[in-house]
């Protein structure tokens, strides 16, 4: 009896352990959910589930169905491969998505109910973008062209039969010749392209060498509506584009928008009649506003629709009745799905909790999408998981539909995170700002303190599930990161309040920030750290040029001289135009005061820096200029280079690992105990 008593209590002494911290290797179980494609009808859905493969170390995906009538799940595609992005067609009866099943990523299509699989593109290169047309016999896509070029010589001799020469040189002419995570660019366009629906040989349909994207398809499906931009210098006009409607059988072009400024993210009404499509007259400003319009595809009419919204439009979605459509915004640090009428401009809010597809520290993201019975689906955020797929149904409450990551973080504690408003110092405006606190936080205890700061800089953080933000709380540090003036979600002029000057006041945020938290009586404020990536890691080294607060600092992929950067890096024309009043031969002083570097000379903080050694958008050179800077000056400093790693670090599982357990191991360094 005693025996088949301790049995009993087994479980019930399990269940009541208390969870162990989120550790380095639980990286590698987490799952979300992405890119919910429901059907017209509103009777299934398929999502795309990524997780991390432990074998290959990179990230993988398939695709999942559920039917919205029982509830039930199952997989279309398994194994370690990408299958993802799935979209209907009109009729339901078939799914076109990517997938790399047999090497190269290709369009394949999926007859659901025979569940029969077709490759239906064998192209060189990946195809993008792509739309079923509304009578369902073609697919348009996307794809990169190589633009014929003639070398400059031709006088090179053959080698010999049997020789092993060096590669041939290679000559660059073009303004956008390199580009982050893709490497070195051979001359290409991006050109729309067609294939029937149940497979077959792939034809061009735009004819003119200009990047085209954003495919929509015109209601009898005889067109397709794009954007570009066919100036000769569009490589050195980084945001500038036009939407186009392009004959499918001819090719020809029709120049719909005219205007200094983007146009993008399109939509067509159900009624074949509006083409919404988001943008704003270009000011040449720091930070500017994405606004909804909408054109009269028979009058050739445009007009502002939510002019008066001071939030970021994207993701446009048209409603079923054709005089509504629904949106994703971000609203001080939360993703939202709004609905907008047409006719006049009022907005609401459907659901507030969008987002949870930012695998690393706690940016937005999410997407959703709208069956013609205005049910929605989307990827659902939280702070306590990665991204799940929910349902709204009219006013219904949002409900989660799947639960992704209950097997693996069930038994693992994951911190909340708690918001607070700091007044600012500098002007009084509100900074929002989170906490996360250590798993069995004592508040009569004193913790270390780490500030992560976003980058961007026009970006921004919320309470949303991050696996750095959890590894370092599970290192026994309070994490406090914050949405300093510069951020968006909060409007053109908070956004806006760094043009021209940055990082400057947003400096002064972030400390006040930290005050704010030490207030609070649990921070140790001998033991004071502070890491960014990016425009955080900008942040951070101007920090500690200017602070002697921090008892170490992690500079991540960070510009330290505005100068060199701004001649180095692939989004150049953007920063030269955009971030400052002109190029830096003009305004070197400005460059310069703006720099890291110049200030180097008051750095005393032990600084170390991390760099993925194949970053095109904030070069390793930069870090090395601060690295050799202090050592020249004595400070304790150390570079890490992450081999093959684009700006994006934690495209790999284990990157993501190594860059926060490096962080901590320079911490400790220097923690006092």
């Amino acid at each position: 009896m005693r025996v088949v008593l301790i049995l009993l209590l087994l479980p019930l002494i399990a269940s009541a352990q208390v969870p162990r911290p989120f550790a380095p290797i639980d990286v590698f179980e987490l799952e979300w959910a992405q890119d919910p494609e429901i059907s017209r009808d509103g009777s299934r859905l398929i999502y795309t589930r990524n997780f991390f493969d432990k074998m290959s170390d990179k990230r993988r995906a398939n695709l999942w169905e559920i039917d919205l009538k029982t509830g039930d799940q199952q997989p279309l595609t398994t194994g370690s491969r990408n299958d993802g992005a799935a979209q209907f067609s009109s009729d339901g009866q078939r799914i076109v998505y990517l997938s790399d099943a047999n090497g190269s990523a290709q369009l394949h299509v999926r007859w659901l109910k025979s569940d029969r699989v077709a490759q239906v593109t064998r192209t060189e290169g990946s195809p993008s973008g792509y739309r079923f047309s509304p009578d369902g016999r073609q697919i348009a896509f996307l794809l990169r062209v190589p633009l014929k070029t003639k070398p400059l010589t031709e006088a090179m001799p053959s080698p010999p039969k049997g020789a092993t020469w060096a590669e041939p040189v290679k000559v660059i002419d073009q303004a956008l010749y390199r580009l982050d995570g893709a490497g070195y660019l051979d001359p290409a366009s991006t050109q729309i392209f067609v294939v029937p629906a149940d497979g077959g040989s792939a034809r061009r349909v735009s004819q003119v060498d200009a990047n085209f994207s954003g495919l929509v398809w015109s209601a009898d499906s005889k067109s397709l509506f794009a954007t570009a931009n066919l100036d000769k210098d569009a490589a050195l006009k980084p945001i500038e584009s036009e939407i186009y409607r392009i004959d499918v059988l001819t090719g020809g072009l029709t120049q719909l928008s005219s205007r200094v400024g983007p146009d993008g993210d399109l939509a067509l009404s159900p009624d074949g009649r509006t083409l919404v499509y988001t943008g704003f007259d270009d000011k040449r400003q720091f930070y500017q506003v994405r606004v909804l319009y909408a054109l009269d595809l028979a009058s050739g009419k445009s007009r502002a629709v939510t002019a008066s919204f001071d939030r970021d439009v994207q993701q446009p979605v048209f409603g079923a009745d054709s005089r509504s459509v629904y949106f994703a915004f971000d609203d001080h640090g939360d993703g939202k799905i709004g609905r907008v009428e047409l006719a006049t401009g009022v907005v609401s809010t459907v659901a507030s909790d969008l987002g949870g597809t930012a695998m690393g520290r706690p940016y937005g993201g999410g997407s959703f999408s709208v069956a013609l019975n205005n049910t929605i689906a989307y990827t659902r955020s939280s702070d306590q998981r990665p991204a799940d797929v929910a349902l709204l149904r009219g006013r219904d409450k949002p409900r989660s539909l799947t639960a992704l990551n209950e097997d693996a973080l069930n038994t693992v504690a994951i911190a909340p995170s708690r918001r607070i408003s700091v007044k600012a110092s500098t002007d009084g405006r509100a900074i929002d700002a989170w906490v996360v606190n250590p798993p069995q936080f004592d508040p009569s205890k004193k913790y270390p303190l780490l500030l992560e700061i976003h980058g961007g800089p026009v970006a921004n953080y919320g309470p949303r599930f991050a696996p750095e933000i959890q590894l370092y709380a599970a290192q026994g540090y309070v994490v406090v990161f914050a949405n300093p003036r510069g951020s968006d979600s909060y409007g053109a002029e908070f956004g806006n309040a760094i043009h021209h000057d940055y990082p400057n006041k947003d400096f002064n945020d972030l400390m006040d920030v930290v005050d704010a938290v030490i207030g609070e009586g649990a921070i140790d404020e001998r033991n004071l750290f502070i890491t960014g990536g990016s425009g955080g890691g900008v942040l951070t080294a101007w920090a500690v040029a200017h602070s002697d607060r921090f008892r170490a600092a992690v500079v991540a992929k960070p510009v330290i001289n505005w100068y060199s950067f701004v001649l180095t890096t692939d989004i150049y024309p953007l920063v030269a135009d955009y971030w400052f009043p002109g190029p830096p031969w003009e305004h070197t002083t400005e460059y310069m005061e703006r720099s890291p570097i110049h200030h180097v000379g008051k750095i005393k903080t032990p600084t170390m820096l991390i760099t993925g050694d194949a970053d095109l958008r904030t070069p390793i050179a930069q870090s090395e200029e601060l690295y050799q800077a202090l050592t020249l000056r004595g400070v304790d400093t150390l570079m890490v280079r992450i081999p093959g790693a684009s700006h994006s670090i934690n495209a790999r599982p284990s990157n993501l690992i190594a860059q926060v357990l490096n962080t901590v191991a320079w911490f400790e360094r220097y923690r006092v105990q």
